[in-house]
């Protein structure tokens, strides 16, 4: 596995070797003993997956008293998958990092706690969204940033109108957001 910083400190990519042949593909996507010798957290409590219809932006979606880690990937489709700092004493508040998702190049992201997280689905046929936590998610703890906040800048791709739904529509600004201290 190769491990690519990001310009926010701790956001990750996340490289798995794949061992690819005429029969397809195989690579780990999580083991514990490699991630912690790699510095990141080894422990997840909760597995999600999404599918989602091609133009749908999800997020920017995050806990505030219940912060957690996520370890996001695509196993089928593309994604443009989005992290912001909102760690009010980062010198990276409110800044962004992208990267494309998919099933042909197998990348991870990354997110440590004290990041919103969203993402675009890019692939005609929709994508698959699997991700890990390192906490529980919690409704009543869920906050959105609104996902095309002029102050945090986003250049999502062109996907036509995206499709949102209305938890996402009615985002807070930055500006409003009850951020991490």
């Amino acid at each position: 596995m190769q491990i690519l910083e990001t310009e926010l400190p701790g956001v990750l990519v996340l490289e798995p070797k794949v061992f690819a042949d005429q029969r397809g593909f195989f690579f780990e996507s999580f083991q514990q003993a490699r991630f912690q010798q790699a510095g990141l957290p080894g422990e997840f409590v909760q597995d999600n997956l999404s599918r989602s219809a091609y133009g749908t932006i999800r997020g920017l979606h995050y806990q505030r008293h219940n912060p957690q880690g996520k370890l996001v990937q695509v196993v089928r489709g593309s994604v443009f998958d989005v992290a912001v700092d909102l760690r009010k004493a980062s010198p990276t508040f409110g800044r962004w990092h992208a990267v494309e998702l998919s099933d042909v190049n197998h990348r991870q992201l990354y997110l440590p706690p004290g990041f919103a997280h969203g993402f675009c689905v890019t692939s005609r046929d929709g994508a698959d969204f699997f991700y890990k936590c390192t906490d529980y998610y919690q409704p009543a703890d869920e906050r959105t940033v609104l996902w095309n906040d002029p102050q945090i800048g986003i250049r999502w791709p062109d996907v036509g109108t995206p499709v949102l739904s209305a938890k996402d529509q009615a985002g807070t600004p930055l500006t409003a957001a009850d951020v991490y201290p």
